[in-house]
């Protein structure tokens, strides 16, 4: 948990913790740095307004390095700072004021989605394009033995898409598939940061293609 807002911190610490969660906190994200050096976590609370660097500059640097599931707490209501923040990785979003009830349902629903899962009986085990290979239960991908990190949502996009190869998948099915709250104009923006971990020109992509007023599909080309 991650907010400037000591006593929100507190709060929601002290409350997530009777429903079962083991909760560490942090004042900004230096502080988190800190943490995220020493321990693993299962998922990050991330507020945006913080002094010093904001929520959406420290997941944007995290995002490098780490594929940890972030849950931002934003005041801010316009559809295009929603946007923003899941460009940078961002899984999901919840507005200031909210229900501690609202915030602990988001956190296992995230939480459930990062699980290993069994595929479906019609899917493969694994996913082959290109370099990569794709295990469709553990939901890591790799590109020649070395893998490649990956946020919650892209797990839950390419776990769609895979279970599909080669067929289109409309945007309202992918943001169906993904959860969470994303919509399926941000598909197009998870479709967008996928593409920069698995095309050689994301601006002509091979493998995570474009079906005009279709939506996307993925071939091994």
């Amino acid at each position: 948990m991650v907010d400037d807002d000591t006593r929100l911190r507190e709060l929601l610490k002290s409350f997530l913790s009777r429903s079962g969660l083991r909760v560490s906190t942090a004042g900004n994200a230096a502080q988190a740095r800190q943490q995220l050096d020493a321990l693993h976590f299962d998922l990050i609370v991330l507020d945006v307004m913080m002094p010093g660097q904001t929520g959406l500059e420290f997941a944007g640097e995290l995002r490098k390095t780490n594929d940890v599931p972030i849950l931002m707490l934003t005041a801010m209501g316009d559809p295009k700072d929603r946007i923003a923040g899941l460009e940078k990785g961002v899984d999901d979003y919840l507005g200031k004021p909210f229900e501690p009830r609202e915030l602990l349902l988001r956190i296992q629903s995230i939480l459930r989605r990062g699980r290993p899962v069994e595929a479906p009986a019609t899917a493969p085990d694994r996913v082959t394009f290109g370099p990569f290979q794709f295990d469709m239960a553990l939901g890591e991908l790799t590109q020649k033995d070395k893998r490649v990190p990956l946020t919650d949502a892209e797990i839950a996009l390419l776990r769609a898409l895979g279970a599909q190869l080669g067929e289109v998948m409309s945007r309202e099915t992918l943001s169906k598939s993904v959860g969470g709250g994303v919509n399926e104009r941000a598909i197009d923006v998870q479709v967008t940061r996928l593409r920069r971990k698995i095309e050689p020109d994301p601006g002509f992509p091979r493998y995570l293609r474009t079906v005009r007023g279709q939506g996307y599909r993925l071939v091994d080309a």
